[in-house]
């Protein structure tokens, strides 16, 4: 398809879409349906692009990309956190070229046009008397905080209510306090392949007992068998199978005084949200995703007991966090391009943890950073496959129902 295609033909590649199989090839490949997801589907959510204590201190600032735009995220004077995008109001060049640091105001390496960290127009050289620097401000995006996470949201009109969208979320966010913690590391990887397939593999554990030997050894394998990664998808049989592990862990947890419930929106929300809380293995007694099944660091937030179990909080498809008693994760699923995608994951611990004291650098990525170079591999050579002019749409097996309803949700959103 390209850009000059009239929209009833669109229409019509979206109405062929089989319900139970795969996109047809050109979901992935192609740079006009990229620009019209990006329109439809991922400026309109609001995208998680990193945790406070990045930006600690007034003045510090990071870049994120996001579909080839960077945006500059900056604590400012105030104390509050701004989101820009980076591109001098002038004549576009970018503003910063860090990637991250400190700034009392950013000055565009090109013209010297400056801007303060509330992204108003400081000064701009000869410009001339009736030059009204007012409005030139650097672009804004909308941005919001929550239990020390920030929010970005890229519409050009009025960003989906926000607080609307957390609500659900206090019960299972509340619990691990993330606005106590701190940044212990972090890893990127920049992969060949296009964002649906990336989020497609994150969805379904259909692969998981043969891909991940590592993630499937720490966690218990009748719940792979029964949920995958979407309780909402449990097949009966496996379900009764994991179902006495399941229920004395429920037990468990409830005497602590700690949450074991599990909600999920269906294909027609507008951001498939979801949370839900399940034991690691409890048969095993593992209280953390660590090689030996013991804490990788302190405990967190409001757990003064470990009950071995691990939170699953996903916000939009392209964010989610995974959380242990002990630590957490944010996992961020990037477009860049229709055949180029950012997988991030940043891993935190209680702020007042000590590296080589209270934690392991090591021993604490080891099981996402391992599941994360396999997934990385199997999701370009799924696209490389897809790329093939033999490709055609297949079925999804049983524990795929969680990508088959995100397949429903993209196409109703990009419809």
């Amino acid at each position: 398809m390209n850009s000059s295609q009239p929209k009833n033909q669109f229409r019509d590649l979206i109405d062929r879409q089989v319900s139970g199989y795969s996109l047809e090839q050109m979901f992935y490949t192609d740079p006009a349906i990229f620009e019209h997801d990006m329109q439809r589907v991922v400026f309109k959510q609001w995208l998680l692009v990193d945790h406070e204590s990045r930006i600690s201190s007034r003045g510090d600032f990071f870049v994120v990309e996001i579909a080839g735009d960077e945006i500059i995220i900056v604590r400012d004077s105030n104390d509050s956190i701004n989101a820009f995008y980076n591109t001098c109001r002038h004549r576009g060049s970018k503003v910063c070229l860090n990637k991250q640091g400190n700034r009392k105001v950013f000055v565009c390496p090109y013209h010297a046009w400056c801007y303060n960290l509330d992204g108003s127009l400081r000064g701009a050289p000869l410009m001339g008397a009736d030059f009204n620097k007012n409005e030139y401000g650097l672009h804004e995006c909308h941005v919001r905080t929550y239990e020390g996470l920030i929010f970005v949201c890229l519409s050009e009109a009025s960003p989906p209510d926000f607080d609307e969208q957390v609500s659900r979320m206090k019960p299972f966010m509340e619990l691990h306090d993330l606005s106590n913690a701190k940044i212990a590391h972090r890893h990127s990887w920049r992969l060949q392949c296009n964002w649906k397939l990336v989020m497609e593999n994150f969805f379904e554990c259909y692969h998981c007992l043969t891909s991940h030997p590592e993630l499937s050894n720490v966690h218990s394998k009748a719940k792979y068998k029964a949920f995958g990664s979407s309780p909402s998808s449990a097949m009966p049989e496996a379900l009764a199978a994991f179902e006495p592990e399941l229920r004395a862990w429920r037990q468990h947890a409830t005497s602590l005084g700690y949450t074991t419930d599990q909600w999920g929106d269906d294909w027609t929300s507008q951001s498939m949200q979801s949370a839900q809380r399940l034991p690691i293995n409890f048969n095993a007694n593992t209280l953390s995703e660590t090689r030996d099944g013991k804490l990788a660091s302190t405990l967190m937030g409001k757990f003064s007991v470990c009950d071995g179990g691990s939170t699953g909080v996903t916000f939009n498809p392209f964010s989610t966090l995974l959380m242990p008693n002990d630590h957490a994760m944010i996992f961020r699923f990037t477009p860049i391009s229709a055949e180029v995608s950012d997988v991030e994951i940043v891993w935190m611990v209680d702020k007042h943890a000590q590296e080589g004291v209270d934690y392991d650098r090591d021993n604490l990525i080891w099981l996402w950073y391992e599941t994360t170079e396999q997934d990385g591999e199997i999701t370009e050579n799924n696209h490389a496959g897809v790329r093939s002019r033999r490709y055609k749409p297949g079925p999804y097996s049983q524990q795929e129902e969680a990508i088959k309803m995100l397949s429903k949700w993209y196409l109703r959103l990009i419809g």
